[in-house]
């Protein structure tokens, strides 16, 4: 792998996803040991489209003797089973910085990566850029899982909190020495274009919209998933109207 990847463990197990009794659990059927077990789910989205049952996917398993289970998921087979799908919640804001570092994003060129989880106004921000010449820029990082269409769609679900940080960010985008942007990063690479899922949550559709008048780049980037891991490709065209 190289500076655009992130490698999964070596080690990882295929399964059968069996059932989802909540949010944050999964039952699959190993294997290796042909036994079902609950996996943590990390991604809270609903991955309807996804997770069904018999739907081959990998986890990883666990030796923290803090945590109620012992396997966590890892990725999914996309629908047509051509590929995989990360389910992860924590990989686009990893992802994302990589994009930062290595230039991937237009946008982003000439903007040096500060820290991550930087608390400003009524938020804390996924990542802090700035550049040498001081100014500075928050970025919210969304993961995209959807796709509709050939097209990726978010949300998957209502999120009222999404729409909050969309606005938030045009408030923040007209002080002195700031800028902000919205960052969308595929879990998938199927995805070549985004757009929001009107149909499932037209007020972050509404939100998305005035961010963008408000400046607010709205951005975009496609990621290659494997049982190997992640890797940041390009930037890929958002599409708000």
């Amino acid at each position: 792998m190289n500076e655009r990847s992130i490698p999964f463990p070596s080690d990882l197990i295929k399964a059968n996803f069996v059932e989802r009794p909540n949010r944050f659990i999964v039952r699959c059927k190993l294997d290796n040991k042909d036994i079902v077990v609950d996996a943590h789910m990390a991604d809270p989205g609903r991955l309807k489209e996804l997770l069904i049952p018999g739907k081959p996917l990998y986890v990883k398993e666990n030796d923290d003797p803090k945590r109620k289970t012992k396997y966590s998921v890892v990725i999914v087979e996309r629908e047509d089973a051509s590929g995989w799908v990360s389910v992860n919640s924590m990989m686009p804001n990893k992802l994302a910085i990589i994009a930062v570092r290595e230039q991937v994003i237009q946008t982003f060129k000439g903007w040096n990566y500060v820290r991550s989880e930087y608390p400003k106004g009524e938020s804390r921000w996924d990542l802090l850029l700035q550049k040498n010449s001081g100014r500075k820029m928050v970025v919210e990082v969304k993961g995209v899982s959807l796709l509709l269409n050939g097209i990726g769609q978010f949300p998957d679900a209502v999120t009222k909190r999404g729409a909050k940080h969309v606005l938030e960010l045009g408030q923040i985008a007209k002080e002195d020495g700031w800028e902000t942007s919205l960052l969308f990063v595929t879990q998938r690479e199927d995805i070549t274009k985004i757009k929001p899922a009107v149909h499932i949550d037209p007020k972050f559709a509404q939100a998305l919209r005035e961010a963008k008048s408000a400046g607010v780049n709205i951005l975009a980037c496609r990621c290659s998933v494997t049982i190997e891991g992640m890797q940041v490709l390009e930037e890929i065209p958002v599409e708000v109207e």
